[in-house]
């Protein structure tokens, strides 16, 4: 089984090294990388130019203006020759030398159309430091109303499925995500499998992390969506999981003090 992992660019020279360095340090797996850059100005195309003798023919890429992520993310798609595609983007990278392959591995069933799994948020100028842990445990088709999806970093998809459910809707500037989710899981009940662990990491400061304006717009397009799919929500219902939101935050500080406090108990 081949997976074709697509990474969207712009100006990303900062970050891109880790991204990629983590898809080579998979094993295991069969695996392709698309590089759709939007024109980058930084020094991102060299970087690339840079590791393309290292993919040994595994690596595709793209430099041209698009019109935003979901956009490239399409592109990315329709170049994939992979039976399953992901979404690695150039602020994200495996945890685990075994990410993929976990990831991968539940596709051996055929009934499977989907896989997705926990996220860990770091801080941008630490990537120790964890932030956020993102458990897509509680997830369930029916909480989309209330605008829970699993963490999209982590979801894996057969790409005939993509095929009959269609691309990314890029009217949508930053909660395509949400729709495409919304498609694939609550209209058309595509059967997923959940991995209980965190296996990639993210900075945060990503356009879906980046402040009041962005959470508004997050909150209208949720709203369209479930409206044109006939998803019953309301504004109330969608703020819902900002509690859960902020539990997670919490959840995430104690387990850190926790884990904190052993290391230091371990050392007396």
């Amino acid at each position: 089984m081949k997976v074709s992992i697509i990474t969207v660019t712009y100006n990303s020279v900062q970050t891109l090294g880790d991204t990629i360095k983590s898809i080579f340090s998979q094993t295991g797996v069969d695996w392709e990388h698309i590089i759709v850059d939007g024109a980058s100005t930084d020094g991102t195309v060299d970087l690339i130019q840079h590791y393309e003798t290292q993919y040994q023919g595994r690596l595709k890429w793209t430099s041209a203006p698009d019109r935003g992520i979901y956009d490239a993310i399409n592109k990315g798609i329709a170049m994939a020759e992979g039976d399953v595609v992901g979404v690695l983007n150039s602020d994200d990278f495996y945890k685990y030398e075994w990410s993929l392959s976990r990831l991968v591995a539940p596709f051996r069933d055929e009934a499977i159309g989907a896989v997705y799994a926990d996220l860990e948020y770091v801080h941008p100028n630490d990537l120790n430091r964890c932030i956020r842990y993102y458990s897509s445990a509680i997830f369930r088709p029916s909480l989309m109303r209330l605008g829970f999806i699993p963490a999209h970093p982590t979801f894996y998809m057969r790409r005939e499925l993509i095929k009959q459910i269609g691309l990314y809707r890029i009217e949508y500037r930053i909660a395509a995500d949400f729709e495409f989710l919304l498609r694939a899981l609550y209209i058309h009940k595509i059967k997923t499998y959940y991995v209980s662990e965190p296996l990639i990491t993210m900075r945060v400061g990503g356009i879906s992390t980046s402040g009041v304006e962005s959470h508004k717009t997050i909150m209208k397009e949720h709203l369209k969506a479930c409206k044109e799919h006939g998803v019953y929500t309301n504004f109330v219902i969608l703020s819902l999981r900002y509690v859960y939101k902020i539990y997670e935050v919490l959840y995430t500080r104690i387990r850190i003090k926790k884990k904190l406090k052993n290391i230091n108990g371990n050392n007396r």
